[in-house]
């Protein structure tokens, strides 16, 4: 029998201002609607299927915000303002920003929102009903297919296309922040009645390994260019996973079984942390696996069990991610019909079967569970749909939560030493090795010091608030983009470092106030 792990990776990072409360991209609302509630609900159709998700505490702290309607967002105020009291400059942001959603599978499959963008792109001029329409679109867009069929309002708006009124409007919105509402108590009651396994990220998503020293680099790639100044914080390490245990308790009752490190990323100095958690047991890339055995070919046999880590401090199981079944769901299928995408994937198990001659194995997949979608004819429902089905319906496969699999079938081989890298290219580059992202870590140097050397002197409140600024700088995606020319990104990690400074009552230095990336 062939147990299927599915891993689905639920992530944003924390893009609010600590100070002001506002978020200056709206992409945990957008998602919210599109890609999370609607991928444990496909659930309830399929009983059978058991799967897992990766749910990032950053993601689910802002969600709980919108819900709270505690943090402010330009892109909502701009839609619930009516069309007709916009300023010129409002309707420049609208113009700029509200076509952000792919334009192939999404936009083109509706006429007035389609219409709307060929409109913008000759530079015509928008009517008050334009800008109407487009406030609309944008929103109603976002909204996963599932929820604009269920939802008689927003079918109603779907089926109209056209001369929305600003009542509609707010029908859209309401829709929205009701979605947003529901999704953790979705996933609860999932895990409750035991479909779905939860696990957790270290809270800010940070790279664990380049937290415990940026040093770590050259282990996975010994050719890495190192920021002049060296990260090593191991003990925010500890804390982004223990504050990430915290919550998940908080929010689902329980203590979280298995986590996946940030990217994936791992190393033997951050087994330790993970262990004291009470983690049991954690996923990363096939590469590691391989990497860590020092076998130079691929070697299935090894990929498909679980493996143990037996350390001073206690035993944690890893399981290692197939990418290359994994990376046809991500990148892949979208590009086929879902019957032939579905044949495909389960011909590959049909063969991996006869190659293990029935034997029992584990293999698991772990995959963003949120981008790839939009990519998908009807947002990846006929998809997810059949391949559900059949699942349910082979005789060679069964779906399985890593934890359950484990109970059953804990690992019987060992491995010494766990190598460093993460699930891009077995190693760090992606966050270091490279002018700018090594410029951002020796600015994080600095701003970390500062806290070392004056936490005693900040009152309790600063002192927690300081902290917090701290570990959401140490978020994995601010490194990412630089290198890449992504000014929104630049522009979060700067705000994020110069609130730290006012938090603790510096000066926010000359550097934070021009692109780090020219």
């Amino acid at each position: 029998m062939i147990y299927l792990s599915l891993i689905f990776h639920m992530h944003q990072p924390y893009y609010k201002n600590l100070l002001t409360q506002e978020t200056p991209v709206p992409w945990v609302r957008l998602h919210g609607t599109k890609d999370y509630l609607d991928m444990a609900r496909i659930l309830d159709g399929f009983p059978g299927i058991r799967q897992t998700f990766n749910l990032v505490p950053s993601l689910l702290e802002q969600l709980e915000d919108y819900v709270a309607g505690t943090i402010k967002d330009k892109f909502l105020e701009l839609s619930y303002k009516p069309a007709k009291d916009l300023t010129a400059e409002d309707k420049s942001f609208i113009l700029e920003r509200f076509f952000s959603i792919h334009k192939e599978t999404v936009i083109a499959f509706h006429p007035r929102y389609y219409e709307l963008f060929f409109k913008k792109q000759n530079k015509k001029e928008f009517s008050v009903q334009d800008y109407l329409d487009l406030q609309v679109w944008f929103n109603l867009s976002w909204i996963d297919p599932y929820f604009r069929n269920e939802r008689p309002q927003l079918k109603r708006l779907m089926d109209k296309a056209r001369f929305f009124t600003e009542e509609e409007k707010l029908s859209c919105l309401e829709a929205q922040k009701e979605i947003l509402g529901q999704i953790i108590p979705a996933y609860k009651q999932a895990k409750e009645r035991g479909q779905i396994e939860i696990t957790v990220n270290p809270y800010y998503h940070p790279i664990l390994p380049l937290l415990y020293s940026t040093n770590t680099a050259r282990e996975a790639n010994p050719k890495s260019v190192l920021p002049k100044t060296a990260f090593s914080y191991p003990e925010d390490a500890q804390s982004q996973i223990d504050s990430a245990v915290e919550f998940y308790k908080d929010r689902f009752g329980t203590l979280p079984e298995g986590m996946w490190p940030s990217e994936e990323a791992v190393s033997e100095h951050i087994l330790p942390f993970i262990i004291n958690a009470g983690i049991q047991w954690i996923v990363t890339d096939e590469g590691l696996l391989f990497k860590s055995l020092k076998k130079k070919k691929r070697d299935t046999k090894l990929l498909y069990q679980p493996h143990l880590l037996r350390r001073e401090g206690g035993n944690l199981h890893v399981v290692f991610r197939d990418r290359n079944l994994s990376d046809l769901i991500g990148f892949v299928y979208y590009n086929l019909k879902a019957e032939e995408a579905v044949n495909n994937f389960i011909g590959h198990f049909e063969n991996i079967n006869k190659a293990f001659k029935g034997q029992d194995i584990l293999v698991t997949l772990a995959m963003d569970g949120e981008n790839a979608w939009e990519y998908y004819y009807n947002d990846g429902h006929n998809f997810l749909e059949l391949l559900y089905k059949r699942l349910c319906e082979s005789e060679i496969i069964k779906t399985v939560t890593v934890s359950d699999y484990i109970k059953h079938k804990p690992a019987t081989h060992t491995i010494k030493h766990l190598a460093a890298g993460s699930w891009i290219y077995s190693e760090f580059s992606k966050w270091i090795n490279n002018t700018y992202k090594n410029r951002a870590w020796e600015y994080l140097s600095k701003a970390r010091l500062e806290l070392k050397l004056n936490a005693d002197k900040l009152d309790e409140r600063a002192k927690q608030l300081a902290y917090k600024q701290i570990y959401i700088c140490e978020g994995s995606d601010w490194f990412w983009w630089y290198g890449d020319r992504e000014k929104d990104f630049d522009y979060l990690f700067r705000m994020h470092m110069s609130n730290f400074y006012t938090i603790i009552g510096k000066p926010i230095p000359e550097y934070l106030k021009t692109p780090l990336e020219p």
